[in-house]
């Protein structure tokens, strides 16, 4: 069975409730369980995993290599805009990923429009609410399933 992995970063456990009129109401909960679903209807597999923390994200991707991930679907929050040790981590694994953001990080303040993982990504899915979410992980089941 082909693995996924979801990765969440800091703050996105606060979907739901978090600005939702940028976010909207569904909590990641929600997003998860729909994500997993979808998974399973094309036989493969998703781990889920969400951190407030950069080192705990960084262990997941490390993890996701001895777990035989195809793709890293991942939501990296504002570590987006500053963390080298997500794009290293990323890297350093060599398995693709698509990066997602739920608001469109182009047309908010300045500073979120630099990313340090964009330009090694799969592909960037960006201000598509978590519709960007089913998105990537239709494009990572279709590609490397």
């Amino acid at each position: 069975m082909t693995k996924f992995m979801l990765l969440n970063g800091p703050n996105l456990n606060l979907l739901g409730t978090r600005e939702p009129e940028i976010y909207g109401s569904e909590s990641l909960g929600d997003i998860e369980a729909n994500l997993t679903e979808i998974s399973k209807k094309n036989n493969c597999e998703l781990l889920c995993h969400q951190s407030n923390a950069e080192h705990e994200l960084v262990n997941f991707i490390h993890d996701a290599k001895s777990q035989n991930v195809k793709c890293i679907v991942i939501n990296p929050g504002a570590l987006t805009h500053s963390s080298i040790a997500l794009r290293d981590a990323l890297a350093g694994v060599n398995i693709p990923f698509i990066e997602v953001h739920i608001s469109n990080i182009y047309s908010r303040e300045e500073f979120r429009k630099n990313s340090y993982l964009s330009d090694i990504a799969e592909g960037v899915i960006s201000g598509l609410g978590i519709q960007g979410y089913e998105l990537a992980l239709d494009v990572a089941i279709k590609k490397f399933n």
